[in-house]
């Protein structure tokens, strides 16, 4: 039976983008239906920077409904909605103030794909976050349907004024050139693979059938028919730090502090973003201990902070310092939350130029990647071969 193929880049037009998604359409497109497909024949559709959310759920629909195995690659951007913060993946005229209008809502997409048989339908994703959806899938996952099989990378958002490459895609698309199309997991694992140490930071989805219970935090919106986390009080000695009204941080701070950090971020004040994530970090060692989750979260808020406001040394520091803690606390080094905090540290390390503080991080990473290798062969080697480097530099 032949299988459908649909290819959706979206991303957009203007300072609001995120990533060149289109970018990887032309390499996509030079791969054979059928491999592309992993079927004898396929019909292949393209979707390149559409301008309407309906545009691109009629074309979701119709494959949806074709006979056959589904495979969908989507490259793009997701960004919240204002009013019920849920993810969209945002189209060639979305703004931060007209998502919930302009984007396409990922919930379509769980909605759509629900009545296939299970086993019939596999997503490969490319997406990146901006510093909001960021936050927000700390708590939650992207439902992508729990029939569905589901894979690739979320990468945080780039450096500011740059415009990120849709990499993973770009390696599926590549490995694929060669006309043959491995086991979709081995296929996955080979792209990740080629990222190195760029992809430590990403969020990986590697989900045969399940990828999350739902949506929670307010009712996802239906298709047509035709930064959060865990919230510890706020401080209780003295509140918020001064000042920051004054600087035009959201009143909302005091019910959801991730709110006015958000708004900060967005406005450029990072370091009225990370003073309040401060305060709260300090509330919550109080209150719980250095070790716990209520501490370490308001970490790595921080960590993440740092990588928004380019800093790497301090982001750097940061998780390598929440990783030390997780251990410390007994955690395994196979835990998911250890090797991300190590993973992501290894990625802020990569971006350090400054040679003085990339060896005296890079030892320190070392020690930890020894501990905790992770699941990307090679990472150890990495640290120690670019180590080597910057000691043949001093």
């Amino acid at each position: 039976m032949p299988g459908t193929v649909l290819l959706l880049a979206a991303s957009p037009v203007g300072k609001g983008r995120l990533v060149d998604a289109a970018s990887v359409l032309p390499v996509l497109a030079a791969v054979a239906p059928a491999v592309l497909s992993g079927t004898e024949t396929a019909n292949v559709v393209e979707l390149a920077d559409p301008l309407e959310p309906q545009a691109v759920l009629t074309r979701l629909r119709a494959a949806a409904t074709a006979p056959g195995p589904l495979t969908v690659f989507v490259t793009g951007q997701l960004q919240l909605d204002r009013k019920q913060h849920l993810p969209h993946l945002a189209l060639a005229r979305t703004t931060s103030a007209t998502v919930r209008y302009t984007g396409f809502p990922w919930a379509w997409v769980r909605e759509e794909l629900r009545l296939r048989a299970p086993g019939t339908t596999t997503l490969l994703l490319d997406l990146h976050a901006d510093a909001e959806t960021w936050q927000w899938l700390r708590a939650r996952p992207l439902d992508s349907g729990r029939a569905n099989a589901v894979y690739g990378r979320i990468a945080p958002p780039p450096s500011r004024r740059v415009v990120a490459v849709p990499s993973y895609m770009k390696a599926v698309a590549t490995i694929l050139r060669s006309g043959w199309r491995p086991p979709v997991e081995q296929l996955h694992q080979q792209a990740l693979g080629r990222l190195g140490a760029e992809g430590y930071a990403d969020v990986v989805l590697a989900a045969p059938g399940v990828v999350g219970a739902g949506v929670p935090g307010g009712s996802a919106p239906r298709p047509p028919s035709a930064l959060k986390g865990p919230r510890p009080q706020t401080p209780p000695e003295g509140g918020p730090p001064d000042g920051l009204d004054d600087a035009g941080r959201s009143q909302k701070s005091d019910s959801d502090p991730h709110t006015a950090i958000t708004d900060a971020v967005q406005s450029g004040r990072h370091t009225a973003a990370d003073a309040l994530a401060a305060e709260h970090e300090q509330a919550a060692v109080r209150a719980h201990g250095r070790g716990s989750e209520e501490a370490l979260h308001w970490t790595e808020v921080r960590a993440d902070l740092a990588m928004l406001a380019g800093d790497p040394v301090r982001s750097c520091r940061a998780w390598l310092a929440v990783a030390a803690a997780r251990l410390a606390a007994g955690q395994p080094p196979g835990t998911p939350a250890v090797e991300a905090a190590v993973d992501r540290a290894h990625h802020q390390w990569g971006q350090i130029r400054e040679p003085a503080p990339a060896r005296e991080l890079g030892l320190a990473l070392a020690e930890l990647r020894s501990r905790v290798p992770g699941r990307r062969a090679g990472a150890l080697d990495h640290v120690r071969k670019q180590l080597l480097q910057l000691q043949a530099q001093s």
